[in-house]
């Protein structure tokens, strides 16, 4: 069952995003002095008093500018507006009533959805009068209140709220139900203009991120989810990442910093390049990040069909990837168009068998038995004591961790590390993880 959702609207700058976060709870949006921080509209569940509804942040609205971004956050918000349960409109009670409130407020009204408005930065006592002339807007429901302390959002929830049904309470698991598969989290990560919104929005079948000729449209990570045959994915379609010395607005360099963090909080990483302009040094940069957070990683050439093919067109470009992304050796390669829709079910055919592999746990007995079977006799050693390997252990997942108990203290060397690895994957797999192996000293 679908929840109710809330949605929050008005011109830049006047504090939705501020508002949204206090909602759901968390620091899930943007937030800055910059006009036009959010963009693309961003959802994230909220409870209250025992409620769950779902609150949706739209972009700053300017219904008559010319401008393409503003015509699509626009849109945006009108897809927002359609899905609502309740519309909330927030003013700027010192900035007063300026002509764009007065043409949002014509804009909703006629909607027939439940309108409240909720008049922000009544940071005290003393601000409370300022909420009086935002009457004039037609709009029977107002809430002074201070998105940024919280002051008067509690009396707002109550109204949002009280024709929403209380969630039911959690009902008992029967032990003899198979356990229920977790969401597969996945980040979809890149250099500005890549094509990362256009593949969002064609997974999805929707118009979920903004989509323009203009680099650097994103500047949130925007969440959805869906579901394909039993299998439900969550998917961040996170801002285009600039080194940081190349970025220079505020709102820019948040971008950077929440990208990484929601990389973090994901189990794969679609890494995406443009084939039209082969692997760039940022590319690589970028592939650094998800390899130094262990995500387990997909490397997806996009605009695939832009690219005039030869009988060695999908090799040639794969060895080019080796060659610059050697770190990434035991990431998988798909080559998809997003704005075709091509090769798509390959891609998350790929991405499945990826974040199954992150979490795949071998028995120690069938470690032994790899161990039996191996020739480490042949592996690198460095001048010195010997190495034996006694026995070894799977120790974690997600990535996979490896404890390999041996005759010597210290780390292993990287050479005979790398030999280690190349024959776990061999034997298990592990297709698009990174391994990590740990040495100890066997007592």
């Amino acid at each position: 069952m679908s929840l109710p959702r809330v949605v929050i609207l008005g011109r830049p700058n006047v504090g939705k995003s501020t508002l949204f976060n206090r909602l759901c709870g968390r620091r899930r949006a943007l937030v800055g002095n910059e006009p036009g921080m959010t963009r693309d509209r961003l959802y994230a569940p909220a409870e209250w008093l025992g409620k769950h509804f779902e609150v949706v942040d739209t972009g700053g609205m300017i219904p008559a500018e010319p401008d393409l971004i503003a015509t699509e956050i626009l849109r945006q918000a009108r897809v927002a507006i359609e899905e609502a349960a309740h519309l909330v409109l927030v003013v700027d009670a010192q900035q007063g009533i300026v002509p764009l409130d007065e043409e949002l407020a014509q804009l909703l009204r006629p909607t027939g959805k439940p309108l409240s408005l909720a008049v922000n930065k009544i940071d005290s006592s003393q601000h409370s009068p300022l909420a009086a002339e935002f009457h004039r807007l037609g709009i029977q429901e107002l809430f002074p209140l201070s998105a940024e302390h919280g002051l008067g959002v509690d009396d707002l929830l109550d109204h949002l709220t009280a024709d929403f049904p209380a969630s039911p309470e959690a009902a008992p698991s029967s032990p003899s139900l198979p356990p229920v598969e977790p969401t597969i989290n996945v980040a979809i990560i890149g250099r500005p203009n890549v094509g990362k919104s256009t593949l969002l929005n064609r997974l999805l079948n929707e118009e979920r991120s903004i989509v323009t000729p203009l680099p650097g449209t994103t500047r949130d990570a925007v969440d959805a989810e869906f579901e394909r045959d039993g299998l439900r994915y969550r998917l961040v379609d996170t801002a285009g990442i600039r080194r940081k010395g190349k970025t220079h607005l505020l709102a820019e360099k948040l971008s950077v910093i929440q990208a990484r963090r929601h990389l973090e909080r994901a189990d794969v990483a679609l890494l995406i390049l443009d084939a039209t302009e082969g692997v760039t040094a940022l590319d690589t940069h970028i592939g650094g990040y998800a390899h130094e957070s262990r995500r387990s990683v997909v490397i997806v050439v996009n605009k695939w069909d832009a690219i005039p093919k030869g009988p060695t067109t999908t090799r040639d470009f794969t060895q080019i990837i080796g060659r610059r992304m050697k770190y990434l050796d035991y990431a998988p390669i798909v080559f998809i168009s997003a704005l075709k829709g091509q090769r798509l079910e390959n891609l998350l055919r790929t991405t499945t068998e990826v974040a199954v592999a992150r979490r795949t746990r071998v028995t120690t007995a069938e470690m032994n038995r790899f161990l039996e079977e191996a020739d480490l006799e042949r592996a690198p050693s460095p001048a010195g004591k010997p190495l034996r390997l006694y026995y070894l252990t799977q120790a974690g997942v997600a990535p996979p961790v490896f404890v390999a108990f041996t005759n010597r203290p210290g780390k292993f060397h990287f050479s005979f590390e790398r030999f280690l690895e190349n024959r776990i994957r061999e034997r298990f797999g592990f297709v698009g993880t990174p391994i990590v192996i740990k040495s100890r000293l066997s007592e």
